[in-house]
């Protein structure tokens, strides 16, 4: 293959621009991520059950819906959890290299099944069905200098007006309310309900008959009577809307006429929906957004464009309220690429200044410095074509092929050099000579690589996101291009770091 592009330099050199075009264009289109996807893919299912204690949502809802889920392909193991607050979360592992696509749709389908086993109260909150993801792209908090602004406060509006936003624009995955929206809370008095003889179910069933929206038709409805000019629809407020309509909810009328009201067995107040969590930055009351990214989507792309949108929301937040980042993936990920260049660029001015300073000889220097970014750009193009990501791993394999492109082009050149002054040949002739060595060399980089994708599970993964780059270098590493006129110094490095 090396001998091809040796004798045909104007070939090698149309080839060695067209893969640095699409190398440039595929860095425009890769993801950017911190880490590559290298753990299993998960499916998680989460279901509340209001009022229940974790015994009650163990029996009545996780383990009914851990039944039905036997018999999904490449399934590995289940875990749950099942809380005092009435949540249950139910987390399905898959075997590596499953589409998380195709397995939640199979998880659906066999919920489907479980669903009408399950208590009327679950149904009606409604049980979702998400890609897992372990891991959080960055957590937006929020906070308020003014000292009367409650946690209840801030997280009501951050789920009114802001998660639905960001869940919305490219990149987000999925995005997590670290809080809770307002609920009409009513905390009942045992001894008072034994008074009037009154059950919680009473109570229940009472709320849920007066506090309902009724559909109350038309006024002059189709089909009108002679002569009727009017038709209009009527609008029924029966919804309750605050703590004092809410006590005057009537739970019995005793034969006496006398009527036993919400207020006289409970206290009703507004207050959050639940306190599972409790948020702080700097002391003060906090809520918070954890963003986690959607696969395949540039981890630097959407953070900033969650930034932009947050910054656009600013001025319609409430008076005092600011947004702070307390947790960013993305500066590690950007201080990676910036070491990865940094180290691209010192390699090839080392390598420009080694050989000019040992060889004396600007066209030989020219050829392993022209090689690198060559070498490089079209790795990314390949890279883009097996959908990699830019993250840690593949940037140092980049970085490790930077460092074997640099030996091997410094070797090869010395040695062109070496031949052309002892045998007396010229350059062609001198670099074929010298380059039948090269399939050993690439072979044992190659073998050595290779090695370990031959592992299973996670390990395998690892290997191909690291050692990948690798291989790809030297795929192209059967040549660093360098031709000139019939004194030219032609030479196609072999090796592609």
């Amino acid at each position: 293959m090396a001998n091809f592009f040796i004798r045909r330099p104007i070939f090698a050199w149309v080839l060695a621009i067209i893969l640095m075009m699409a190398g440039a264009l595929a860095i425009l289109q890769l993801p950017v991520a911190q880490y590559p996807t290298i753990a299993p893919p998960a499916v998680s299912v989460s279901a509340n059950y209001p009022g229940a204690d974790a015994q009650t949502v163990q029996d009545t809802v996780t383990q009914v819906i851990e039944q039905n889920m036997n018999g999904i392909d490449n399934l590995m193991y289940m875990s749950s959890t099942s809380d005092s607050a009435g949540s249950v979360t139910i987390t399905l592992t898959f075997q590596s290299g499953t589409d998380p696509d195709i397995a939640q749709v199979q998880v659906q389908n066999k919920l489907q099944l479980a669903t009408p086993l399950l208590p009327q109260e679950v149904q009606q909150q409604g049980i979702s069905v998400e890609k897992s993801s372990s891991s959080y792209l960055m957590v937006a908090g929020f906070v308020s200098d003014n000292p009367d602004t409650t946690q209840d406060d801030i997280s009501d509006y951050v789920a009114s007006n802001v998660k639905d936003t960001l869940s919305r624009l490219n990149g987000v995955g999925d995005v997590q309310l670290f809080g809770a929206q307002y609920a009409m809370r009513i905390w009942l008095d045992a001894d008072l309900l034994n008074k009037y003889k009154l059950t919680p179910v009473d109570v229940i069933n009472q709320l849920k008959v007066q506090n309902d929206q009724i559909a109350a038709g038309q006024l002059g409805g189709t089909p009108a009577l002679p002569g009727q000019q009017l038709n209009a629809s009527i609008i029924a407020q029966t919804r309750l809307k605050n703590p004092e309509e809410f006590g005057k909810v009537t739970l019995r009328v005793n034969s006496d006429g006398s009527v036993v009201r919400l207020k006289d067995v409970a206290r009703v107040e507004l207050g959050g929906e639940n306190y599972n969590v409790i948020a702080r930055i700097n002391g003060k009351p906090a809520a918070g957004l954890g963003i986690k990214l959607a696969t395949g989507a540039n981890a630097l792309d959407t953070a900033k464009a969650i930034k932009a949108k947050l910054a656009e929301l600013q001025p319609f937040f409430p008076q005092g309220m600011k947004v702070l980042y307390p947790y960013d993936t993305t500066p590690f990920v950007q201080l990676s690429i910036h070491e990865v260049v940094k180290t691209l660029f010192e390699a090839i001015m080392l390598v420009f200044l080694v050989m000019y300073l040992f060889l004396q000889n600007m066209r030989a220097t020219l050829i392993p410095t022209i090689a690198v970014p060559v070498v490089l750009l079209g790795t990314f193009a390949i890279l883009a074509a097996f959908g990699y990501s830019i993250n840690t791993l593949t940037m140092f394999g980049m970085v490790l092929a930077i460092g074997l492109l640099v030996d091997d082009a410094i070797v090869v050149v010395e040695n062109v050099e070496r031949v052309m002054m002892e045998d007396k040949l010229p350059p062609k002739e001198a670099t074929e000579k010298i380059n039948v060595a090269n399939p050993g060399r690439t072979g044992g980089y190659r073998d050595g690589a290779v090695s370990g994708i031959y592992s299973d599970g996670i390990l395998r993964r690892f290997y191909w996101g690291n050692l990948s780059p690798v291989l790809y270098h030297h795929r192209f590493g059967n040549g660093a291009f360098c031709s000139g006129g019939i004194d030219s110094y032609p030479c196609v490095m072999c090796n592609a770091a």
